[in-house]
């Protein structure tokens, strides 16, 4: 299964790093995503990175403050966020999916706020 951690209170204009690690299974060739959920808001894809050429695609709100990295020797994905905005709290979410497995962490709580 998946554990997201490295969620907290930050203030505005600050940084966190989030990590994704899947326990008892390799990472290998899957679909990392990173999504987000705010209270009273749909869940929102956030950032993903190939699991075959290690491409990455971010969504434009996110775009050059969101870095998505991943080291398949460690079975981790990590989200690099800076600069961040109190619009970015909610709760983060690790999503991989390869064929038809599709697996969910339990998500991390990110807070922005002064």
């Amino acid at each position: 299964h998946l554990v997201e951690s490295g969620g907290g209170l930050v203030q505005p204009g600050g940084s966190l790093r989030l990590s994704c690690v899947a326990s008892g299974s390799s990472l290998d060739y899957y679909a990392i995503a990173w999504f987000r959920q705010a209270p009273g808001k749909e869940r929102e894809g956030v950032s993903a990175i190939s699991g075959s050429d290690g491409s990455t695609r971010y969504a434009d709100s996110v775009k050059g403050r969101f870095t998505i990295t991943r080291d398949n020797a460690k079975n981790m994905v990590d989200l690099q966020m800076n600069s961040l905005k109190p619009e970015d709290t909610a709760t983060y979410y690790c999503n991989a999916v390869r064929g038809t497995s599709n697996y969910w962490g339990r998500g991390t709580q990110v807070t922005v706020s002064s």
